[in-house]
């Protein structure tokens, strides 16, 4: 398969790392859109800023450039990119023929003052938008791209309404070290891949006060609950969100110490700003981008999101993290579900 992987980003570089290394001897291509960065990645053989110390496999080819010449001959075109990006990389690709799948997690902050009917949306909502021909899918799951780059065990969800991007995924990824499940749902992958990261830094938020196991559990388990019943109400089957791409993904980025989500969380508990946060981070949480677009897509349908808005009062600094614990800790008694 001639695949080309659009953004050298942590994710990016380590799925195309991946299939580079598939058996099949896939031809990838890893395009950068900061040619100097491209230029460091050939030069060193490795994505040294995201992923140092990992060596790329040889038959890896690192572009720049604009990336519309990589695409004829493409059997499958990752976008790898943070949310905030995809609809201007959807705009481009635009009657590309190839199946189209993106990495990005999350729900599309909504600009200052913008229509909240055309923003706010997850990925396939910006899609039908913006390239509605476009034959496309979500590539997902519970990894770090530390450990897919390191070839460990990693099990993943590719979600489309259409078989040929869940089958061009499970050819170009599926491997002795990834796993690759097909699924049809893309409403509720998607739902569990943003949501996870909000409540990953309410898990993150947890740990940093030292409150305990049991706390965390208990963030964990009706933190699931909130997803699951925004997917619901969005369209999702209730199923989705026991498997890899709900339960799963909510565990790593819940309790992983490679989860940037969670880190956000831990550095606010200890009084950093989020800003102070943010920044020391070096790479995007897209939890901090998506969480008010979770709570605004939420109070649109009427879904009760606690969690969630205790995440967005402490980012807003309405809430400091003490005062979000007590916030959640002191609701009134009800019925579990």
């Amino acid at each position: 398969m001639k695949i080309i992987v659009l953004g050298a980003g942590a994710w990016g570089s380590a799925l195309a790392m991946s299939a580079a290394q598939h058996p099949a001897g896939h031809a990838v291509t890893l395009w950068a859109r900061d040619a100097g960065q491209a230029q460091a990645m050939r030069a060193a053989r490795q994505n040294a800023r995201y992923l140092p110390g990992i060596d790329f496999p040889p038959s890896l080819t690192v572009a720049d450039g604009h990336f519309g010449a990589l695409l004829p001959g493409a059997d499958l075109v990752i976008v790898a990119t943070p949310m905030a990006a995809l609809r201007g990389m959807l705009q481009a690709l635009a009657g590309c023929a190839a199946p189209v799948a993106w990495l990005c997690k999350g729900f599309e902050a909504v600009p200052p003052g913008a229509d909240t009917a055309s923003f706010g949306l997850l990925a396939h909502e910006v899609q039908a938008q913006v390239a509605p021909d476009l034959i496309a899918g979500v590539f997902s799951g519970p990894s770090f791209a530390q450990e897919v780059a390191l070839a460990q065990p990693t099990a993943l969800v590719a979600a489309s309404v259409h078989a040929a991007v869940r089958d061009a995924l499970v050819h170009a990824f599926h491997s002795p070290s990834v796993r690759v499940y097909a699924n049809e749902d893309i409403v509720g992958v998607e739902v569990g891949g943003a949501v996870k990261n909000v409540l990953a830094i309410a898990t993150g938020l947890c740990d940093g006060l030292s409150l305990g196991l049991n706390a965390r559990a208990a963030l964990i388990t009706r933190g699931l609950a909130e997803m699951t019943r925004l997917g619901l109400a969005l369209g999702a089957r209730p199923d989705t969100f026991m498997g890899l791409s709900g339960l799963g993904d909510l565990v790593l980025t819940a309790t992983g110490d490679l989860s940037r989500n969670r880190r956000v969380g831990m550095l606010l508990a200890q009084g950093r700003s989020l800003a102070q946060a943010v920044e020391s981070l070096g790479h995007v949480a897209e939890g901090v981008y998506s969480a008010r677009t979770v709570v605004q897509r939420a109070q649109l349908l009427g879904v009760d999101m606690p969690i969630a808005e205790a995440v967005v009062a402490l980012l807003d600094g309405r809430l400091r993290p003490a005062e979000a614990v007590a916030q959640l800790m002191g609701r009134g008694p009800r019925v579990e579900a």
